[in-house]
């Protein structure tokens, strides 16, 4: 099992290997796997067919610093997205103790305590006051 490990090493030596954009086309492929089993469908096996080519192409590459740029253009794209998701899943756990609001001068989001009735807030970001009302 060592000398195999080895040859592997040394075969990936110098290759680009698995980042970010490698993990979501694993995941893209996976959920295209999943629509196929209800559709079955010739154009999605021949995009499945490409997925899997790019993966693999990506992750053998010697270009590195290639897949480097094609990796950061994606996450350029993929973090605002993520970010959002993540705050929204903090709002949907924090629920039954917290509301989040937005302050109307700067636009900042705020997590106030539930406490029921009209409140003044003041924001931290603007120093402005301004009264809000939380019904619950």
């Amino acid at each position: 099992m060592g000398n195999f490990k080895n040859k592997l090493a040394q075969f990936m030596y110098g290759r680009y290997g698995t980042d970010q954009l490698y993990l979501a086309l694993i995941a893209l492929y996976f959920v295209l796997i999943v629509a196929n089993a209800f559709i079955n469908s010739t154009i999605i096996r021949g995009i499945m067919f490409a997925i899997l080519i790019w993966i693999v192409f990506r992750a053998l590459s010697r270009n590195v610093y290639k897949r480097n740029m094609e990796n950061e253009k994606f996450m350029k794209f993929f973090k605002p997205i993520k970010s959002k998701g993540a705050f929204e899943i903090r709002r949907i756990k924090e629920i039954k103790t917290h509301r989040f609001r937005k302050c109307p001068h700067c636009k900042k989001m705020l997590r106030l305590k539930r406490l029921r009735g009209k409140h003044t807030v003041k924001c931290p970001s603007c120093n402005k006051e301004f009264e809000l009302r939380i019904l619950g």
